[in-house]
């Protein structure tokens, strides 16, 4: 699995060599670039990890929870080794 932001794939952009996407991250709309994946069609509801506007992989919803918690994780500030201060 690669570094990545889920999101989900709500339709796909006539046009544009059939490589766009309307995908919801996180409750914001963005359009996306589909084409480098190679795994057939692409169909709404199909989770996907998004790396700079492109989506890179195919998750299922266990994989992009996964996904979102770890960017959770690293968003978090770290304790401080002597503890409370």
């Amino acid at each position: 699995m690669c570094l990545g932001i889920p999101g989900q794939v709500i339709e796909l952009i006539e046009g544009y060599g059939n490589q766009l996407a309307l995908v919801d991250v996180a409750g914001v709309q963005r359009k996306i670039n589909i084409g480098l994946l190679d795994e057939g069609p692409l169909e709404p509801g199909t989770w996907v990890l998004i790396h700079m506007g492109f989506a890179l992989e195919r998750v299922d919803a266990d994989g992009a929870e996964r996904a979102m918690s770890g960017l959770e994780l690293m968003g978090q500030p770290r304790e401080s080794e002597g503890g409370a201060g």
